[in-house]
């Protein structure tokens, strides 16, 4: 159950019946993608306050339990805590100064912020691949990006690329779990200085490149198989009263984003 528990899982899919779950995944895409474009063009601390707000609002409304959320090993957080560090020694103002030196904090507040901020986008993401069925997003984005058709842009291609990308991201976690499981079966021995942790991290990622590539390549002949690459789903659009106040609730929150 350890084990399980550790593992980090990417757009996971939980069923539910929340008015997050009824929303069209073309809504969901716009909420993300306008909340985290105003987040990321005006990083103030007001505005991520009312990107959590909002991100707090859709985990309430979506109930999926937390224990649902992914959960990064424990090296993650040692490289987290050791990027702060670099970044408190980067110094900076507000300084507190002692007589024996000068201590800077601007570093470590940028730091936080952009943690932060991360973490916001991140939740977004997170809730989306809770509430939406992966084989949604495709017709959605087909909708989202109907417009680019008038300058003639490839949407059909844009579309299968990502959806190919967003479908490609479990596999390759996996895969990564298996090249790491066959690496410790073949090598038990557990590195003890910093040139056989460099030298097992090499190792690894040869193996998870030398496997992309030949994943990228079956997938690719596949394609041409099947006659290349199709025009994207249409599927009918129904937007609901949870659609119109998330779209309502995220024009407020931009709005107040960048006039604060």
């Amino acid at each position: 159950m350890t084990a399980a528990a550790s593992e980090l899982h990417f757009l996971r899919y939980v069923p539910g019946t929340s008015p997050v779950h009824k929303m069209w995944a073309g809504t969901k895409l716009l909420v993300v993608a306008g909340i985290g474009i105003a987040v990321v063009a005006v990083p103030t601390w007001p505005a991520q306050a009312i990107a959590f707000a909002v991100l707090a609002a859709a985990l309430i409304t979506c109930r999926v339990s937390l224990t649902a959320a992914p959960r990064p090993p424990l090296w993650f957080f040692y490289l987290l805590l050791f990027a702060g560090f670099l970044a408190l020694t980067a110094g900076g103002k507000p300084e507190v100064h002692t007589p024996a030196l000068t201590l800077g904090f601007g570093g470590l507040i940028d730091w936080i912020r952009f943690t932060t901020l991360t973490v916001i986008v991140l939740g977004f993401a997170v809730v989306l691949g809770w509430t939406t069925h992966l084989a949604d997003l495709g017709p959605a984005l087909t909708r989202l990006f109907a417009p680019l058709r008038l300058v003639r842009a490839p949407v059909d291609e844009i579309v299968a690329a990502v959806t190919l990308c967003v479908r490609c991201l479990p596999l390759l976690v996996d895969e990564l779990r298996t090249l790491y499981a066959v690496r410790r079966l073949r090598h038990p021995e557990v590195p003890t200085t910093v040139k056989g942790e460099i030298l097992n991290l090499h190792d690894l990622l040869v193996g998870a490149l030398v496997s992309a590539l030949r994943r990228a390549r079956e997938m690719a002949d596949a394609i041409d198989g099947r006659g290349g690459v199709g025009p994207a789903p249409r599927l009918p659009v129904r937007l609901r009263v949870p659609d119109y106040v998330a779209l309502a609730t995220t024009t407020a929150a931009i709005v107040a984003i960048v006039v604060i």
